[in-house]
């Protein structure tokens, strides 16, 4: 695997995007569409819909490394994923008010040619402050929450309601750049290696 290999992004994220060009990555974007349905934990179901996302890609490139991620934000075992309207994103965020919750992000790398991959969960902890109604409904207003994991981006003006977070910044953004880094240098000399 040569470090001129073609590398494809598995998702339509501007975050994601953003995130692994700030890595000094370049890539093609191919976003598979695949089925996000998909049952059990929020830890196992990210890595899961990474690896889906993958291999649906890898069908169709004879030759290069492709990248894919999922997020999901959970409230214990529950995962919260985008509010499907303002009323569910008011729901969502009315649940976090106070609380702490988990974002997880499943991350695959695969080698389009072969099949081989590698894939991770990442787990890092918010903890919100209390929010007033008046406070979520604003939000809301902005729009910013409607097509975001957990209705909210850290990032933007979400940050004011984050007190406090355990972990990686960048995986509650969407993708887990330090992890990626050491699973990428992994992955990339073991297959040079064969």
């Amino acid at each position: 695997m040569s470090s001129t290999q073609l590398i494809i992004l598995a998702s339509k994220s501007p975050r994601r995007h953003d995130l692994l060009s700030k890595m000094g990555f370049t890539f093609t974007v191919h976003a598979p569409d695949v089925d996000e349905n998909i049952e059990g934990m929020p830890w196992d179901m990210v890595k899961l819909l990474s690896e889906r996302k993958a291999e649906a890609v890898r069908k169709l490139y004879s030759d290069g490394l492709i990248i894919a991620a999922d997020t999901l934000v959970a409230l214990g075992d529950k995962a919260l994923g985008k509010p499907s309207d303002q009323k569910d994103a008011f729901r969502m965020l009315a649940s976090l008010s106070g609380r702490n919750h988990q974002v997880y992000t499943g991350v695959c790398l695969m080698d389009a040619k072969t099949g081989a991959f590698i894939s991770k969960t990442v787990r890092s902890d918010v903890y919100f402050k209390p929010l007033s109604p008046a406070e979520i409904l604003a939000y809301i207003a902005t729009k910013e929450p409607m097509d975001k994991a957990g209705a909210y981006a850290i990032q933007g003006g979400a940050k004011k309601f984050i007190e406090k977070y355990e972990g990686s910044y960048d995986n509650i953004v969407g993708f887990p750049t330090e992890e990626f880094q050491k699973m990428y240098d992994s992955f990339v000399l073991s297959r040079t290696e064969e």
